[in-house]
């Protein structure tokens, strides 16, 4: 198996749980799950309004979800864990849920639209996006685009930090298509900067004050008694005669003036030989 198959199939298979999940607890306000293998085995996640729901009477629902996700989608040793969704108006399939709900009871899509767009927004969110597409009015299908805030569509902030999620719903003129898309709060932006105006002064002191102790930093003096060892040291040496530079020159030209006598004297005979 290529690896590119490998990745598409375990993307495949994550989609037909969180459906199959979507259909079992749609009473408990469903909103995602996440799947990951472990050495152990493969630890889900599953995020819910209503957690009691999911669990059961003394665990009996999940031991039978996890019996199912073993047998049905080939998952080994399955250990499942609930988690409480906080604020609902922040998870995109709980909101995505809320305006399908709206559509089956009747309510008209823009009213649906509009109601969960100011849900979103007063809970605190920096930004919505809720399109409904379908046979809306006539025969012909469009689609229908609710927005408000702010909601960055490229670059790494909602690659990192936007939730999405989509829903379909059956409806007497056909299938409504819908697709939230979620900002929440406290995201750090990388083009937004924060300016200090008024700088506290008592970490600038804190810091001339460190740097003037590390300047003024002296080398460790040598004890009284090594410098009187050293004094007495030179006491005792006597001072040797230096030999100056005119000295040493005056010596050179004699021996070379002696030199130049004896070439030029011839050896002297005795009186013996004379006579």
């Amino acid at each position: 198996m290529s690896v590119v198959k490998h990745f598409i199939d375990e993307s495949l298979k994550k989609t037909e749980i969180d459906e199959f999940l979507r259909n079992e607890f749609e009473r408990a306000g469903y909103g995602g799950v996440d799947v990951a293998k472990t050495p152990l085995g493969t630890h889900v996640v599953i995020y819910a309004m209503r957690p009691g729901l999911v669990i059961g009477r003394g665990g009996e629902t999940i031991k039978e979800l996890a019996r199912v996700l073993e047998e049905k989608f080939q998952l080994p040793n399955p250990q499942i864990s609930v988690a409480e969704i906080e604020v609902p108006e922040f998870n995109a399939y709980v909101v995505a849920s809320r305006i399908a709900s709206a559509l089956q009871r009747g309510v008209h899509f823009r009213r649906a639209g509009f109601w969960a767009l100011n849900q979103v927004m007063n809970a605190g969110a920096l930004g919505v996006e809720i399109i409904i597409s379908g046979k809306l009015r006539t025969e012909r299908a469009r689609y229908e685009k609710f927005r408000a805030g702010y909601l960055p569509k490229s670059g790494e902030p909602p690659l990192q930090y936007l939730r999405k999620a989509e829903m379909h719903v059956q409806l007497k003129p056909g299938i409504f298509g819908i697709k939230v898309k979620i900002m929440p709060p406290n995201v750090e932006f990388p083009d937004r900067v924060e300016i200090l105006e008024n700088v506290p002064k008592i970490e600038e002191a804190e810091s001339t004050e460190e740097k003037e102790e590390e300047i003024k930093v002296e080398p460790e003096k040598p004890p009284e008694e090594t410098v009187e060892k050293e004094a007495e040291k030179i006491e005792e040496k006597p001072a040797k005669p230096k030999k100056t530079v005119k000295t040493a020159a005056k010596s050179k030209t004699k021996l070379k003036r002696e030199k130049k006598e004896k070439k030029q004297k011839p050896p002297q005979k005795t009186t013996e030989e004379s006579s």
